[in-house]
């Protein structure tokens, strides 16, 4: 009798291990999905959004006396002044990933104080 049900488990799973199981549908490899992919990709090059390193938030002055310090301390980096009424950003770089201005700021951190990783929209 034992011998009857292992052999029935035997062949179930046997017969269940052949078969096809898929975890992922086959909609991803369709091409309308690849031309809606290329599109997405071509679109965040030319307008795409990124991240930018704020170092400071306050009076045009002060902003701009840091803007200068640190292209001096990194003259590499971009840096980007905006009014946003009634005060003034410094901010530093351009970013495509989170990770990638993460890493900046722990270098810029060693110099500057206050800084925060800000989103860039549209």
């Amino acid at each position: 009798m034992k011998n009857k049900i292992f052999f029935t488990f035997f062949l179930i799973a046997v017969f269940a291990g052949t078969t096809n199981f898929s975890a992922q549908n086959n909609t991803n490899s369709s091409e309308e999905i690849k031309i809606l992919n290329d599109k997405k990709r071509a679109f965040n090059e030319e307008y795409g959004f990124g991240y930018r390193i704020q170092i400071y938030y306050g009076n045009e002055t002060k902003a701009r006396s840091i803007e200068k310090k640190f292209k001096i301390s990194f003259p590499e980096v971009a840096t980007n002044l905006n009014y946003d009424e009634p005060y003034w950003k410094t901010q530093v770089g351009n970013y495509k990933t989170k990770l990638e201005a993460d890493r900046a700021l722990l270098k810029f951190s060693k110099e500057f104080s206050g800084l925060i990783v800000v989103p860039l929209g549209k």
